[in-house]
């Protein structure tokens, strides 16, 4: 038998991850963007909100609704303190100035892809999911074997969580257009240095797959 990281996803045992797609760094008034002039908001991060409204967010929720459809798990983290002065975040979200304090609007999952229902959303105070919350206990109290990841940023936390994930023993699935950095320079990198983490597949790909499962 060959092992291979390319296998089709068994709906019982996966779920899907939205990565940090949350005010902080997905709406233009998150605290991540706060107090840039409009002209160097447009300059640093123009092409960054154009696609993600005009294409990744409209393919996260494509993948929401057949997730949820096909009565897969659908999940969220999001970077947020578990304190309001945040005391406890990672030393390095302190060295970077990363700060949302437990309970603030910055922390929530933004409006287009919202949790519902009972939905799991699990706030982190560090780059991978699996480092600052219970998440990979949680994963396999669920029977999840395959973890499909979605969300931003490609090359910061969306990469964390892979590269934890597939140590962890996961199989992997990456929607390649349904995570987002800042850049084009940065995002075509990141998709290429962590396919030796993961499965890279389409929107498009991935919901025909689950939909014919």
């Amino acid at each position: 038998m060959t092992l291979t990281r390319e296998v089709p996803l068994v709906p019982e045992h996966s779920a899907l991850l939205f990565v940090d797609v949350q005010n902080f760094s997905a709406h233009k008034n998150g605290t991540e963007f706060a107090g840039l002039p409009e002209e160097s908001f447009h300059k640093k991060y123009g092409w960054y909100f154009d696609e993600l409204e005009s294409r990744v967010i409209p393919n996260m929720q494509a993948l929401q609704t057949a997730f949820r459809e096909k009565k897969i798990e659908v999940m969220y983290t999001t970077i947020e303190s578990l304190t309001e002065d945040g005391r406890d975040r990672s030393l390095d979200y302190k060295i970077t100035g990363f700060h949302v304090p437990k309970g603030s609007w910055d922390g929530k999952v933004i409006d287009q892809i919202a949790p519902k229902g009972d939905e799991i959303v699990l706030p982190k105070s560090s780059s991978s999911v699996f480092i600052s919350t219970h998440i990979d206990y949680i994963l396999r109290n669920l029977g999840v074997r395959q973890l499909v990841i979605s969300g931003l940023i490609t090359d910061q936390c969306v990469e964390s969580a892979i590269r934890d994930a597939c140590d962890l023993g996961y199989l992997v699935t990456q929607v390649t257009d349904a995570c987002l950095t800042y850049t084009p320079k940065r995002h075509d990198h990141s998709l290429e240095t962590i396919k030796g983490y993961c499965r890279q597949v389409t929107t498009a790909n991935l919901i025909e797959e689950i939909q014919n499962a």
